[in-house]
């Protein structure tokens, strides 16, 4: 496994996401209830343990209480996968789930990309200093998600971070609703695509490249082959998983990323 290097913690380039762990397919309801079904703790805690298996030391969930209660029974197994958590709006303030990350171990701490572009929209930014000072109060690196290039560039002017979450996508309007909402039609175009890699070169912290595969849209060999090409040496990949559809995929998308990094 290839690792980066995020201020004093070291991550797998590849990290897995949790959006299907908590039934978000951004497909259909159906494949979210899916989902929902499929991933019992004890389906989800096999993930993980493949995923360290392969050298996989990372991975991005959210705040909820699914998320939180699987990995704390993952740890009191002996699993060792680094949390990197994601605030949760449903279920809670910046603050509420800034504690919540912090009580059950993560080890960074970010806010959700949809609460992020919600408040950029609405002219409330002013509500993320504070929040990423809690964070690294209570020990944890701080960063931000967004799906709109605007906010982050927003952010890497105003904002002293330990990293970025940059979505190749921006799938649906977040003035109405930061969280997403099951069965809205999402559009994934590839100029969405290009806006955001155009401005990674220009941020001076780590990034995880997240929605590469569009929610499955996207072939996995291009998907991988145009992530690695965007992707600098301190860079990692969020990649969210389904095995049902493809025991193997865990293995395959790891190979696909380095295999195209090391080619680089």
């Amino acid at each position: 496994m290839l690792y980066a290097q995020f201020n004093r913690l070291q991550v797998s380039r590849f990290i897995v996401g949790s959006n299907p762990f908590s039934g978000f397919s951004h497909q259909s309801t159906h494949t979210d209830q899916e989902m929902k079904h499929y991933f019992t703790t004890t389906r989800i805690k096999q993930i993980l343990s493949e995923a360290e298996s392969l050298g996989i030391n990372t991975l991005v969930a959210r705040t909820d209480f699914h998320v939180m209660r699987t990995l704390m029974e993952y740890r009191d197994e002996g699993g060792r996968i680094q949390w990197f958590a994601q605030t949760c709006p449903e279920v809670g303030s910046h603050q509420t789930c800034i504690q919540r990350a912090f009580e059950y171990g993560a080890l960074a701490c970010h806010i959700h990309g949809g609460v992020m572009d919600n408040l950029f929209v609405h002219d409330k930014l002013e509500e993320v200093q504070p929040a990423l000072d809690l964070i690294r109060q209570k020990g944890m690196l701080a960063g931000v998600a967004a799906h709109n290039p605007r906010v982050i560039e927003w952010a890497a002017t105003h904002l002293d971070l330990d990293y970025y979450l940059c979505s190749y996508y921006n799938p649906i309007p977040r003035d109405k609703s930061a969280e997403h909402i099951s069965g809205t039609e999402e559009y994934y175009g590839d100029e969405d695509r290009q806006a955001m890699t155009d401005l990674i070169p220009t941020l001076n912290k780590p990034v995880i490249h997240y929605k590469i595969m569009a929610a499955g849209r996207n072939e996995p060999a291009a998907a991988f082959a145009f992530a690695a090409s965007k992707m600098r040496a301190n860079d990692a990949v969020c990649v969210g998983l389904y095995p049902k559809i493809k025991p193997e995929m865990l293995v395959e998308d790891v190979r696909l990323l380095e295999q195209n990094l090391l080619a680089l």
